[in-house]
């Protein structure tokens, strides 16, 4: 009797209106071009000033893709989307691999930075199919 008294009327269900209607993964990508412009610049410059400043801007927008990663992946994707897509945990795996020490952080080869920049549109692609569901 006591369990069907304290048994809900109604029983409501929400989803995040304001947070999930902000994420994009445009923001990562917006610092993984950056990264790579970076990377271009440096190296057609042989500038040692110039050279020092361009790899501490590439690290911090590096670390900057890291971040805007990791809140896609730990505030917007949610179980149901793993189930949908199991790919999704490898893919932000690398993905932020790729924006770290061993990737973009740690290097000035181009060719991570495209590397990264390929995982983000994976990335992007998946986010867009759930934001359409």
């Amino acid at each position: 009797m006591l369990a069907r008294l304290l048994r809900p009327k109604h029983v409501a269900s929400a989803h995040c209106d304001l947070p999930c209607g902000v994420y994009d993964p445009a923001q990562a990508r917006i610092e993984a071009e950056s990264v790579k412009a970076i990377m271009e610049k440096y190296a057609g410059n042989e500038d040692p000033v110039f050279r020092a400043r361009a790899i501490k801007i590439k690290e911090e927008r590096a670390e900057l893709v890291k971040h805007h990663l990791w809140v896609l992946w730990t505030d917007y994707f949610k179980p149901p989307h793993l189930e949908q897509y199991p790919q999704l945990h490898q893919l932000f795996w690398e993905a932020t691999k790729l924006a770290g020490a061993a990737g973009a952080k740690g290097t000035v080869e181009v060719a991570k930075a495209e590397d990264l920049l390929g995982k983000i549109d994976e990335i992007s692609k998946i986010f867009w199919e759930t934001k359409a569901a």
